[in-house]
């Protein structure tokens, strides 16, 4: 056993002593540009942090539209009194804004489970799995529900460049005054980390 370990340690040691096949054949490195010294090139850094504290008013990108569950005048209120509350104004008529602002909403439907086990108590275990004889089978409703999403985007009025974009979805019951509260609070929802920090 230990001339079989000695003979392979020695193939071992034999393998290693082989000629490497990589030489170190490099060119120099060039000589830097004359205004390397004097010259910052800012293409080399990060980008600086954005300064959301400048962005004060706000235009329209394109007017959210309305749909058969929203009026336009709805949905353009609400937006208008959501970015109210983070300290976006409108810009008055005939100035520039800092911003130009985007929404898209939409209403979907979706299915949601729900499973119940009724029965004895006996036959499971603590996390609910069926156990014994005398377990019991899962009771599975099925509900379909009215989901309001909502989109914001805000870009920089000066170069049309995407600054932020939040969105938030909200259960609505259907009823015209349940989808207007839905539409609200889906709108403070989708701001809450504007101004990002």
């Amino acid at each position: 056993m230990n001339r079989v370990a000695l003979l392979l340690l020695g193939l071992g040691l034999v393998a290693c002593q082989s000629q490497n096949p990589y030489t170190a054949q490099s060119k120099p490195l060039p000589p830097a540009p004359a205004h390397a010294g004097s010259q910052l090139d800012l293409s080399a850094y990060p980008a600086p942090a954005r300064d959301y504290a400048h962005y004060r008013n706000w235009t329209w990108r394109e007017p959210p539209a309305g749909s058969a569950w929203a009026s336009s005048a709805l949905v353009q209120e609400a937006l208008s009194n959501a970015l109210d509350q983070r300290g976006l104004r409108p810009a008055p008529p005939g100035s520039a804004a800092d911003l130009e602002v985007s929404s898209e909403m939409r209403l979907e439907r979706r299915i949601r489970q729900v499973a119940d086990r009724y029965g004895s108590y006996y036959g499971h275990n603590y996390y609910g799995d069926h156990l014994g004889l005398w377990g019991s089978a899962p009771l599975v409703r099925t509900y379909e529900e009215e989901v309001l999403v909502v989109r914001i985007d805000l870009f920089d009025a000066r170069d049309g460049q995407l600054l932020w974009s939040g969105s938030a979805e909200m259960l609505s019951d259907g009823s015209q005054a349940e989808r207007s509260r839905a539409l609200r609070a889906a709108l403070q929802r989708a701001l809450e980390n504007y101004p990002p920090t």
